[in-house]
């Protein structure tokens, strides 16, 4: 059983939620603002956030700062409707584990929560790094198998969902640093107070809740390497002790006096160009030179061609291992749709719409229906014109108009013509004009 707290202005949907879950065993508190989460969060403790994106304070990107700044390391889930599935990219960015859209299904609400309450090695690691067989993903291993071996200092550098952490496992995994620890830290999930302790730890009395002594992840790391997600979150005054730490081979835990020498090896990740981070002065220039020994960059699921097809397929295999599930084909509409599908959340993604996908197919076939709205909305929204062309940009409004509304009504067609002030014949003739299934 789980405490979650839910985040959610919609009372109604807000007390399905509580039902559904309450009958599944879970504890439930729910608010319906950010200023009232605060509160909440202040008062108790939680294994579970469950968030609505757009609340009348603020969004959930705000309560995941809060919760950021509060060192609260707990599973954030964010609910949104389709229009903000970037959005909710985002939030996974900034330290959330997963998003689900709206209206939610049961069952893939359920698998999320589990999910994110297992622990760590009872995952299945959601940013898979496959390796592909095109020339992309040929020349990335390439880079991985000639650095591998060696103690320089690397920078992984790719969109959320690409397969950062993965990368670096496989570095550590071909280097000779392979039966010692690697620690991974994700920087973005660390307060600016907690993250010098987090790295190089602390002696008890050091500061307002040091009740005990606490080594740094750089002395459990000893021998091995660490891993520093998003590095670019790590505040200025953390970025000088890191450099220290790196240049000098030792560190000071927080209110000690005392050096410890340690030998870690250091791989760091990053969603955007440091480089530009270094111009406008939010990242040391010599740290930045100290980290930067070599660079691989991980492609976009989108560049990656041939591979994706590659990817579903493991994917699907794995869901099924999970879900207790025997999908052994997919409809060529439904694989069109994937194939098609420009994948902002990259393998991450791909791997949480396979496995919703298979948990939606009972039998050994999935089909079109077990795709989320939001994909066919976003193909269908995708700019195909020039930007001048008035009749085009009209043509692809409406179409994207007659796809929102037909998503909303479940496809039927005499409440889509409704709401559209439209009859049930014009309807149909725009739906034939523009594709729509």
């Amino acid at each position: 059983m789980a405490k979650i707290l839910i985040i959610e202005d919609d009372t109604t949907f807000a007390q399905l939620l509580e039902v559904f879950l309450t009958k599944n065993h879970h504890q439930l508190e729910t608010v319906v603002t950010v200023q009232q989460s605060n509160k909440m969060l202040d008062q108790q403790a939680f294994d579970l956030l469950l968030i609505d994106y757009r609340l009348p304070d603020g969004t959930g990107l705000d309560v995941l700062k809060t919760v950021r700044e509060k060192g609260i390391h707990i599973p954030v889930i964010i609910m949104t409707s389709f229009n903000d599935v970037r959005t909710a990219v985002k939030s996974i960015q900034l330290g959330a584990f997963d998003y689900i859209t709206k209206p939610v299904n049961p069952d893939e609400l359920l698998m999320v929560i589990n999910h994110s309450l297992s622990k760590p090695e009872e995952q299945v690691e959601t940013d898979q790094f496959i390796k592909g067989k095109s020339a992309i993903a040929d020349k990335l291993y390439e880079y991985i198998n000639l650095v591998a071996p060696t103690d320089m200092s690397v920078i992984i550098q790719g969109e959320s969902g690409t397969g950062k952490e993965y990368a670096a496992r496989t570095l550590h995994l071909q280097s000779k640093r392979k039966n010692k620890p690697f620690i991974a830290i994700d920087c973005g999930a660390l307060s600016r107070d907690l993250a010098a302790s987090e790295l190089f730890g602390h002696v008890k009395g050091a500061f307002t809740g040091a009740i005990a002594d606490k080594k740094g992840q750089f002395e459990i790391a000893d021998g091995g390497t660490l891993f520093l997600d998003e590095i670019g979150n790590l505040s200025y005054e953390v970025q000088i002790k890191l450099l220290r730490a790196l240049q000098e081979r030792t560190i000071q835990p927080l209110g000690s006096t005392r050096q410890i020498a340690v030998d870690v090896r250091i791989i760091v990740a990053t969603n955007d160009e440091l480089i530009k981070s270094v111009q406008q002065g939010d990242f040391r220039e010599d740290l930045y030179h100290r980290i930067n020994e070599f660079k691989i960059q991980l492609p976009p699921l989108r560049e990656r061609g041939k591979d994706l097809e590659l990817f579903i397929n493991h994917f699907v295999a794995l869901a099924n291992a999970s879900l207790e599930r025997n999908v052994q084909s997919i409809t060529d509409e439904a694989k069109s749709l994937l194939l098609s599908y420009d994948w902002p959340g990259n393998l991450r993604e791909l791997n949480n719409v396979i496995k919703r996908m298979v948990l939606l197919s009972p039998g050994n076939l999935a089909t079109l229906d077990a795709l989320p709205d939001e994909m066919r909305i976003a193909i269908h929204q995708a700019p195909t014109h020039p930007s001048s062309d008035l009749k085009a940009i009209n043509e692809a409004n409406e179409k994207a108009l007659i796809m929102e509304t037909l998503v909303k009504v479940k496809y039927n067609k005499s409440q889509a013509a409704k709401l559209l002030n439209i009859d049930r014949k014009t309807l149909y003739s725009k739906m034939e004009r523009y594709g729509i299934a």
